[in-house]
């Protein structure tokens, strides 16, 4: 059966959809992700075998009847990790990152036995950021975040924003902005290179700062320099795809 895939912008805004704030509908959300890969059989009429020939997961099923989801379980979270392009989430290493690598982040469940949805987004940030820097850097970057860990009210941005920050990012890296070639020296810092080799990615970027205009101007910065990190991580895991789906075709066609 054909699996159902979601990209970061998607997951970050179903996520967001399953707060209790959100105008938008999980629903809606997985719908215009499944029609953007099946224009066609929509077009002529043939919607319906092509959704029957979908795998659609336990936790997509709840979503798409509607069912009130306030928390996820790790096996939950898993789930849905699978479904993001280019990651390779698994229960094991979540279970490994909430009682040892990053107790102090994510703590104990917090909607009863279950894990909020900003509990789930930091796992999945974990899950891109590590493509690209060890567990000490990480949650270096965490420290200047999330101020005090056993708090949430002092966090600079929470979670599931900084998720979908960076997922909008990235599709704008992914379309648009040219990377410096490596080796060749760029005059300033990455972060100015970035910005100004396209007015897109500037324009993303100053967006999601003005939403953020409560904080410091140091603050914003930590939050500037946290979603360019996190952006580029996600390229990193992009081209680690690529290079097994290489590898795995180099092997499977060697006869």
């Amino acid at each position: 059966m054909e699996a159902f895939t979601l990209s970061r912008i998607e997951m970050s805004g179903l996520l967001l959809s399953l707060s209790q704030n959100s105008e938008r509908k999980p629903l809606h959300i997985l719908q215009e992700a499944w029609t953007k890969f099946h224009r066609e059989e929509v077009r002529e009429g043939t919607s319906l075998p092509a959704f029957l020939s979908t795998d659609i997961p336990p936790i997509l099923q709840k979503l798409i009847k509607g069912s009130g989801i306030k928390g996820l379980s790790l096996g939950e979270i898993a789930s849905l990790g699978s479904l993001i392009e280019y990651s390779t989430l698994s229960v094991t290493a979540m279970q490994n990152w909430v009682k040892r690598d990053f107790k102090e982040y994510l703590g104990a469940p917090r909607e009863g036995k279950k894990y909020s949805i900003n509990q789930a987004a930091l796992l999945f940030i974990i899950d891109d950021l590590k493509a690209a820097l060890d567990f000490e850097s990480i949650r270096q970057l965490f420290r200047m975040l999330f101020l005090a860990p056993e708090h949430d009210d002092d966090d600079l941005i929470e979670p599931a924003q900084l998720y979908h920050g960076y997922a909008e990012l990235f599709e704008e890296i992914k379309t648009r902005s040219p990377m410096p070639v490596q080796g060749q020296a760029q005059p300033g810092n990455p972060k100015e290179y970035l910005l100004k080799s396209d007015s897109a990615l500037k324009s993303a970027m100053d967006g999601m700062m003005k939403r953020l205009s409560h904080l410091t101007r140091s603050q914003r910065d930590a939050v500037q320099n946290m979603l360019l990190i996190a952006a580029i991580s996600v390229q990193t895991c992009y081209f680690q795809a690529m290079a097994r789906q290489y590898f795995n075709a180099v092997l499977f066609l060697d006869f």
